[in-house]
């Protein structure tokens, strides 16, 4: 995992003496020394300080909040519980997740596919690994909007035919839902 330094970019003078900002620092963070949770069912590597986790010198970066490294046992998964004010994103390495929720969306995420839900004021979801015999692999990304209060919101979009022809624009299927009314 590569994470941005979170110090200022160092500047520099150029020849003619101008002031340029260089390249932000980057820090590779490898899994190993990222936090772990082992829960049985799941076992997961948080990025930042996250749940029972907290590491004061990395507590998430400008408005990126959590990047955890997932492993559901097939069967098992995250019950129904809130978000509010936080954009999360999901993809799915290997496996698949069943996400619902309560603006009614109910889809299965596969490999290759990404999951966007906006929390807004507020939304209940639940996430599956529906295959009793296969563990499910994924990242879970955690944004902090750039206001609170925005409107509950889901979308998904399948990256699988990008990734096989190498066109990004050929292929990809893309399946949304908001609150009715």
């Amino acid at each position: 995992m590569v994470v941005p330094e979170q110090l200022p970019s160092p500047t520099c003078r150029d020849m003619s003496g101008r002031l340029h900002r260089s390249d932000p620092i980057l820090i590779i963070r490898p899994s190993n020394q990222r936090g772990l949770a082992d829960h049985g069912w799941l076992k997961s590597r948080h990025t930042f300080s996250f749940a029972e986790y907290h590491d004061p010198a990395h507590m998430g970066f400008g408005s990126l909040r959590v990047i955890n490294e997932d492993w559901v046992q097939g069967g098992t998964g995250f019950g129904a519980h809130p978000h509010r004010d936080m954009e999360i994103i999901t993809y799915v390495v290997s496996g698949s997740l069943v996400h619902q929720d309560s603006l009614g969306s109910n889809a299965l995420i596969r490999p290759n596919e990404i999951q966007r839900m906006t929390a807004g004021t507020g939304i209940v979801h639940s996430e599956m690994s529906p295959a009793t015999n296969q563990e499910t692999h994924l990242f879970q990304i955690w944004i902090k909007p750039e206001r609170q209060g925005l409107t509950p919101s889901y979308g998904q979009k399948d990256f699988a035919a990008q990734l096989l022809s190498g066109n990004p624009g050929h292929g990809s299927r893309s399946r949304t839902a908001e609150p009715a009314g």
